[in-house]
């Protein structure tokens, strides 16, 4: 069995007496803050990871929608827009960093991808369908799901500039999601959780039987895992919500 080193010993002495499953969410979100201060030198990303009771074999079980942080991601995010003419300009006027059709479905196809988030108006879609092998993979193909095709081109720029976040559950039911960072204050970082549980638990299919949160975690990148009561989130994100 392998030491613990210097780091994971440190990280155990802080957890210790910490109660798991924690009820509260703002006081996971404190504790991480606190060993990434004492653990870590840069800005980690705090992530939500929940498991779904939710039988993903069955398409109307399916989980997948977007939500916006209100605090943001805390990063910016580069916007690509696939549009012609007056959509282009919108997209432009609306903060997108690069706007066009036909010259950039060329530049993606010769392996362009200075974008983090990519949207298309529904008339140039046929046109991305050839990148559909390229774009794929990369979790960037835009979907009408997810509000990334759409005719309201400068809503779709400033929401993805405001950080929109897109949850989906993967083959185990389980969801995987930035909420920020670690150091943003944690009235901020509580915004953004209960923003998201808060569109996870709307997004319950109707033919979902049982426990719908199986568990929920808070983590940081190189941070532990912190578990939360899940049995208390629907009621945390009551009381928090605006």
């Amino acid at each position: 069995m392998s030491k613990l080193t210097k780091k994971q010993k440190k990280i155990a002495e802080m957890l210790e007496g910490f109660t798991q499953p924690c009820a509260s969410a703002v006081e996971a979100i404190k504790k991480l803050q606190e060993i990434s201060k004492e653990t870590c030198k840069f800005n980690e990303t705090v992530e939500c990871h929940m498991a779904l009771g939710i039988d993903v074999k069955h398409a109307d079980q399916q989980v997948r929608s977007t939500t916006v942080l209100p605090s943001g991601l805390g990063k910016t995010v580069r916007v690509c827009v696939i549009a012609k003419g007056v959509k282009a300009t919108e997209a432009k006027e609306a903060g997108a960093e690069e706007a066009g059709a036909e010259e950039i479905i060329d530049k993606i196809s010769k392996g362009w991808f200075e974008f983090d988030t990519l949207i298309a108006t529904p008339d140039c879609m046929g046109m991305l369908g050839k990148l559909g092998r390229i774009l794929g993979p990369k979790g960037l193909m835009p979907n009408p799901k997810t509000g990334t095709v759409t005719l309201d081109i400068a809503k779709a720029v400033k929401d993805a500039k405001a950080g929109k976040v897109e949850f989906r559950a993967d083959k185990q039911g389980m969801i995987h999601v930035p909420i920020g960072k670690i150091k943003f204050t944690a009235d901020d970082i509580l915004k953004n959780y209960v923003t998201l549980a808060d569109a996870v638990l709307r997004a319950k299919p109707s033919t979902s039987k049982g426990i719908y949160l199986k568990s929920v975690y808070l983590t940081t990148t190189m941070g532990p895992g912190i578990k939360l009561d899940s049995k208390n989130v629907a009621a945390e994100v009551k009381e928090n919500i605006q």
